[in-house]
């Protein structure tokens, strides 16, 4: 899967802006601020309806305009689609597949899979529990498109049981009338029921990306490590006996009904997904905390890497050997992003990361200076500067 043209307006820096693209390695250069990570974001918002550098829309819309478009042709083996999104901050986002209107914009999850290495993936390291869990929801999401509906669903149950809890918490600490929490049982129905489905994907993931995280490392710093990835759950301990998605979903409702009397003093959920945490470790030891700023990097760039072999693995193939030339190539291979990662790196991980993914179907190079990108990742060059990007002749 490749991307064949990318078209902007309002979006960022961006007034409009027309890139052609083809197959193997296309590189942005240009100074820092000159809009080289605009152009990577917006593939890596197709891929995920989201941005790595902003929780909302708002900043993504350009000063003075009230939406942006982000418009992308796609072409996974013998397949072309031209896809389109319509960013609205303060209403809802609008989509387009091959200028229908009539869908959704999580309907074109799946159709743009991308891997995005940046600046950024420290934090899934030496960040929050909400990096990480971020990371998971996107890759499951990448994995299996219809999660993100039931994403959405998580979410949207939360959201309204969040209320009730506050409004009753509320009420206690002001000394009103006892609120009538009879639909709280419910509400724990339906935040056990999707919230299974969601732990059910993320242990999953988090067993096939092991073994793949693992090796990764190795590649990227030879003699360390071991890695392992541990998931841990609010629901606690009964949760590793969970087998099935029925027993996930068990043990989410008794889990709630424990917590009830606390999360009704607190006015807020404490058990679910949305608490959990993946416990990144180095060795014997957590990497929050104990890696060295290099084997940070490292294990980050290996999460990314093991996430970029998963997709591959489980993308679809197309023609005989694998693709329409017969050369094996899998159809839905995810486009590589990598955004200014190699000023990050020293030259042995620089060196080792680009001959990791020379060989993807097709990379973004986002670098201040042409120098910063390895010799082996040769290909289509583009200058940024000033707004304007434009392709350099050899």
């Amino acid at each position: 899967m490749h991307v064949t043209h990318l078209s902007l307006a309002d979006f960022r820096s961006y007034a409009r802006v027309e890139v052609p693209l083809e197959p193997g390695v296309t590189a942005f250069v240009g100074p820092n601020g000159q809009g080289k990570t605009n152009l990577v974001e917006a593939v890596g918002y197709l891929a995920t309806l989201g941005s790595h550098r902003v929780s909302s829309d708002a900043p993504l819309v350009r000063m003075g305009a009230e939406r942006a478009i982000v418009r992308a042709a796609v072409v996974q083996g013998e397949r072309q689609q031209l896809i389109e999104l319509e960013l609205n901050p303060g209403k809802a986002n609008r989509a387009r597949i091959n200028r229908s209107s009539q869908v959704k914009p999580r309907d074109v999850l799946g159709i743009v899979r991308s891997v995005l290495f940046a600046p950024e993936d420290l934090a899934l390291v030496k960040g929050d529990p909400g990096e990480r869990r971020r990371f998971l929801d996107e890759l499951i999401t990448a994995r299996s498109p219809r999660m993100g509906g039931v994403r959405a669903d998580y979410d949207r149950v939360l959201k309204q049981r969040n209320t009730l809890l506050k409004t009753a918490a509320l009420a206690r600490r002001h000394g009103g009338r006892q609120m009538d929490l009879s639909t709280l049982d419910i509400w724990d129905q339906h935040l056990a029921r999707a919230g299974a489905e969601l732990l059910a994907q993320r242990l999953d993931l988090i067993a096939a990306l092991q073994p793949l995280a693992d090796k990764a490392y190795q590649q990227l710093a030879p003699g360390g490590g071991p890695l392992a990835l541990e998931y841990r759950g609010s629901a606690g301990e009964a949760m590793a006996d969970a087998a099935t998605r029925e027993e996930l979903y068990g043990v989410l409702l008794a889990a709630l009904g424990e917590a009830r009397k606390q999360e009704i003093e607190r006015g807020v959920t404490l058990v679910g997904p949305h608490r959990d945490d993946l416990v990144l470790k180095l060795g014997q030891l957590p990497a929050k905390g104990y890696a060295s700023h290099g084997e940070s990097w490292s294990y980050a760039l290996a999460l990314r890497l093991a996430s970029y072999d998963l997709l591959r693995a489980e993308s679809p193939m197309s023609g005989p050997g694998g693709s329409p030339d017969g050369g094996g190539r899998r159809a839905g291979e995810p486009v590589l992003v990598l955004d200014d990662v190699f000023a990050e790196l020293d030259a042995r991980r620089r060196e080792r990361l680009a001959e990791l993914v020379a060989p993807g179907e097709q990379v973004l190079v986002t670098a201040a200076v042409a120098e910063d990108v390895p010799a082996v990742l040769a290909g289509a060059r583009f200058t940024v500067s000033g707004g304007a990007v434009e392709k350099v002749t050899p």
